[in-house]
């Protein structure tokens, strides 16, 4: 079957989807963007996505392509036409479609909406979560607007990349001082001796995970103590646990940074727990 996109107001065939060359998405990377789960068909935690898409396009001054009440309908039917059970809906916003100049262009533009939607394997996400996975840690050189979920990711895409040389899954980025502030594409924490999560609080220099809320209510919901702070990359090596989180993986167990082994070097009994707690807390609509 072929894949399916929606480009501004219409489904097209995956390999005939298209935008205009002067689309700042495109010229400027002046978009935002949101990857949403799907599982059995429908969305986790929809409505966290749509707040933040908001904050987002309120910080970039960037307006809804569409009206509010229809974005959901339109991410259905991209699942729907995709045969999507288990896997992700990606949707993106731009500036739209102006001639290339670096001021915004009249508000009159319409802003330029993008949706595609893929299976996950997700047998392979559950083995790397049986055996955990490695962490090399670099200088974080990203903007200094981390909390806004832009589509400008190259600082981000060269850490990935970095990683995957380095034969390791991801890569925590490290602030001046020496803290850890997340990974390229996930949130970062840590478990310490007395069992204690830590993870930085949110602030302009991190996204603001959904699952990583979602996680903080299900850890409370588990009676587990949370501390919300900047943690070192010395205190990460000496750590019980650590893992990642992100909406793909839900939570990755981390067993080696830098080349140091985690704990035991088996995904820690904290972290398995505060993943299954998220089965409870999680919605699907």
């Amino acid at each position: 079957m072929s894949r399916i996109a929606y480009v501004n107001g219409l489904y097209r065939p995956y390999a005939e989807a298209s935008i205009h060359i002067d689309d700042r998405g495109y010229q400027f990377a002046d978009g935002i963007y949101e990857v949403c789960g799907v599982r059995e068909g429908k969305l986790m935690d929809e409505a966290l996505h749509y707040t933040r898409m908001k904050r987002s396009l309120g910080e970039l001054r960037i307006a809804m392509p569409v009206a509010q009440t229809a974005l959901p309908h339109i991410l259905r039917e991209v699942i729907r036409r995709n045969r999507i059970r288990d896997g992700i809906v990606y949707f993106q916003i731009t500036r739209g479609v102006a001639p290339r100049d670096h001021a915004f262009p009249p508000a009159s533009v319409p802003s330029s909406l993008v949706i595609t939607a893929k299976r996950l394997n997700v047998a392979r996400m559950q083995k790397a979560v049986t055996r955990g996975v490695t962490i090399v840690t670099m200088p974080d050189i990203r903007w200094g607007r981390r909390d806004i979920k832009s589509i400008s990711l190259l600082p981000n895409i060269m850490a990935k990349q970095a990683a995957r040389e380095a034969g390791a899954y991801e890569a925590w980025l490290v602030d001046p001082d020496g803290y850890v502030t997340e990974g390229s594409s996930t949130n970062a924490w840590i478990i310490d001796s007395e069992g204690r999560i830590i993870t930085r609080p949110l602030g302009n220099d991190i996204l603001s995970g959904v699952t990583r809320l979602v996680l903080l209510q299900a850890a409370k919901a588990e009676g587990l103590d949370v501390i919300e702070r900047p943690f070192t990359v010395e205190e990460a090596l000496s750590a019980r646990e650590a893992f990642i989180s992100a909406s793909t993986a839900i939570i990755m167990p981390v067993t080696s940074i830098d080349g140091v082994t985690i704990g035991n070097g088996e995904p820690g009994s904290i972290s398995l727990r505060l993943r299954a707690a998220y089965e409870k807390v999680m919605e699907l609509t």
